[in-house]
């Protein structure tokens, strides 16, 4: 047989690279198709990449190319995504897949095809970086606000029915840490925020202080140490400061923003962080006691209510993984492990309570 002669397992593994990447192609053309401007032709030029690597397969496959196999489940679940949903989600998953490129330790893959994927996938890191940004504050919270639930009162929970309390004892326990929870959460949300907002606002320049351009000894020049105080340095200042006395001298509208040298953002409403956190974390903390309040008790509520929570954290471990560009998989399980152990902690204190009691 030649050297040059492609091995049945070489071929097998490039048949499933040629499959993956016409899908992968077809997956960011789905995603094109919900975008518009700049993000649309980001994602066609990724899909012209895609199609150049499929090409260089081909290439190498030969006749072998011919009726290439079905993709790998994830790139398939990608495309999946793609086509019904193109949202911030699918873009952290590709990026995700992207990372782990399986030509890094291919000798058969051409660098530039290496190096390409790792490109790819600082470009969908921005792409998603975008939709991240225009996400909601109010769903993050949402998210938080459940997970911080799950935890707090299924360990509380755990801990109570531990001490061999009635069930009806276990239900008001945990209905009780719900409420204050979620009020504890809504207070601090509130107070954060407001806080947050009330020093923006003291940093915001005085409207009246405006007034008092025109009236200014531009001698003296007082509008320069405004400059100065915000951090321009001193010649940057005077040039800043001659710019306005300028725009007066030629009796042209001054600017809203003449006096400010940096845009401040909104800290959003106060209220609606308050409520945000009030109901995400009240429905975390409904969940561990549904079981108790259908009337159930003993083990087997505690692992029904267990199942209930542990599905709900690793919900929402994977979409705060998503959120902040990281394997879901990984903060799924990671998220449950947490849950579970505090869980398991208060379970324990709760045996040796009720044992002394």
């Amino acid at each position: 047989m030649p050297t040059n002669q492609p091995t049945p397992a070489q071929i097998k593994r490039w048949r499933g690279y040629l499959a993956n990447e016409q899908a992968e192609a077809a997956a960011y053309r789905d995603l094109a198709k919900r975008r518009e401007g700049e993000e649309r032709d980001i994602l066609l030029a990724l899909a012209d990449a895609e199609h150049r690597h499929a090409a260089y397969w081909v290439e190498k496959l030969g006749p072998d190319a011919e009726n290439p196999p079905k993709a790998d489940v994830k790139t398939r679940l990608l495309g999946f995504l793609a086509r019904r949903f193109g949202s911030v989600f699918t873009l952290a998953l590709m990026q995700s897949a992207e990372t782990r490129s399986p030509y890094d330790d291919d000798a058969d893959a051409s660098r530039q095809i290496s190096a390409d994927e790792r490109i790819h996938a600082e470009v969908v890191r921005g792409l998603a970086s975008r939709g991240r940004e225009r996400m909601s504050g109010n769903f993050r919270a949402a998210v938080f606000g459940i997970n911080d639930g799950l935890v707090s009162n299924v360990a509380l929970v755990m801990g109570v029915m531990a001490t061999g309390v009635p069930a009806q004892i276990v239900l008001i326990t945990g209905v009780s840490g719900l409420l204050s929870g979620a009020l504890s959460m809504a207070a601090g949300e509130y107070i954060s925020v407001r806080s947050q907002t009330e020093l923006l606002d003291a940093s915001l320049p005085d409207p009246k202080a405006r007034e008092a351009l025109h009236a200014l000894d531009v001698e003296s020049n007082e509008l320069e140490l405004v400059y100065r105080a915000r951090g321009m340095s001193e010649d940057e200042a005077r040039a800043k400061a001659s710019q306005v006395f300028q725009r007066i001298s030629d009796q042209k509208r001054i600017s809203d923003n003449v006096l400010g040298s940096t845009e401040i953002q909104c800290a959003g409403s106060a209220r609606s962080a308050a409520t945000f956190s009030f109901l995400s974390f009240a429905i975390g903390a409904f969940l561990p006691i549904v079981p108790y309040v259908f009337g159930m008790e003993g083990l087997a509520g505690a692992v029904v209510s267990l199942v209930v929570v542990g599905l709900s954290l690793m919900a929402t471990g994977a979409t705060t993984g998503l959120l902040s560009g990281k394997p879901p998989g990984i903060r799924a399980v990671r998220q449950l492990s947490i849950g579970y152990g505090a869980a398991l902690v208060t379970y324990v204190l709760g045996l040796l309570f009720g044992m002394i009691l």
